[in-house]
């Protein structure tokens, strides 16, 4: 039997003292329960970061740059890591499907947008 498997993905980056660098974390939970009674296989949280360092791309372009095109970068590496963790924790590797960062920032983006939105008064 499969058990059903959720995987939540966050991301974020910030400004590093040093010019031109940057500091991007790609945050994933993995959460295995079993179909049948409900009961938790596991929980595995994992951030994982990289340092960049950017040059040549325009201000109006770094926010996407940085949370669309780096965490790409990473992703393979974040990918190994949950298989390794659970194969070595006693379960079949787990490997995560790609993910697809230019739809979860559009998705962040209009998030974003709907709370600033003033509320509708009917």
């Amino acid at each position: 039997m499969q058990p059903d498997i959720q995987v939540a993905v966050s991301l974020d980056a910030r400004k590093r003292p040093a010019d031109h660098q940057y500091e991007v974390i790609n945050k994933f939970k993995v959460t295995s329960k079993n179909k049948v009674n409900g009961d938790t296989l596991f929980l595995m949280e994992l951030e994982y970061g990289g340092i960049f360092h950017v040059e040549g791309v325009a201000d109006e372009q770094m926010h996407p740059f940085l949370l669309i095109e780096c965490p790409r970068l990473l992703f393979p590496f974040i990918r190994r890591i949950i298989s390794d963790v659970t194969r070595d924790g006693g379960f079949p590797p787990l490997n995560v499907d790609t993910v697809d960062f230019l739809a979860l920032y559009r998705q962040e983006l209009a998030r974003r947008a709907a709370e600033t939105q003033p509320a509708q008064v009917s």
